[in-house]
């Protein structure tokens, strides 16, 4: 039965491939937005590709600064030879399961994913500009850091100190302090 308020029939629509096209292309268009290394920045090869890919969805940008990207890839492979397969094995889960960026860290914590530290070394070289822990650990970025460029409008992270070097520190005491 028709109602009468209801003017499309009943039963499957006829198809119009006009409409398929433009359906298409939004869809497209919205699955890029959703994908931040959809832009295409420069990358020398596939691994540094994914880094870039990871990076993107860990900082949460559509850009990120190429020469930074290098620098911090260069300086995360050095510091682990297996980094740039485990990078691509970290995209490879993301795009497979469809994990939500803002899921990631409980995924891969609640699943004691081995991943997990990679997401972590790649989140800490971006936004602190470290690579490495421990006697290990180099600064690459510090004004370039992303925890740096979050705040830029309304706070500058000091680069220099006034006076000597170690003039904001208390000078050792000379001999035994002991008498």
């Amino acid at each position: 039965m028709k109602h009468s308020l209801c003017p499309l029939p009943h039963g499957p629509a006829p198809r119009d491939p006009r409409r398929r096209i433009v359906l298409a292309g939004l869809l497209g268009a919205y699955a890029a937005s959703l994908i931040p290394w959809a832009l295409g920045q420069p990358v020398a090869n596939a691994e540094q590709g994914a880094f870039l890919g990871v990076s993107a969805i860990l900082a949460g940008r559509q850009t990120l600064d190429t020469t930074q990207a290098k620098r911090l890839y260069d300086a995360l492979v050095a510091n682990d030879a297996g980094f740039a397969a485990a990078a691509q094995a970290l995209l490879t889960l993301i795009n497979e399961r469809k994990i939500d960026p803002a899921d990631l860290h409980k995924v891969l914590t609640d699943e004691k994913s081995a991943l997990a530290i990679v997401a972590q070394d790649i989140a800490r070289a971006w936004f602190m500009g470290i690579v490495g822990s421990g006697e290990k650990s180099r600064a690459l970025a510090y004004e370039d850091a992303l925890n740096a460029q979050i705040v830029q409008d309304f706070l500058k992270p000091p680069t220099y100190a006034y006076g000597a070097y170690g003039s904001w520190a208390k000078q050792p005491t000379q001999g035994n302090p002991h008498g």
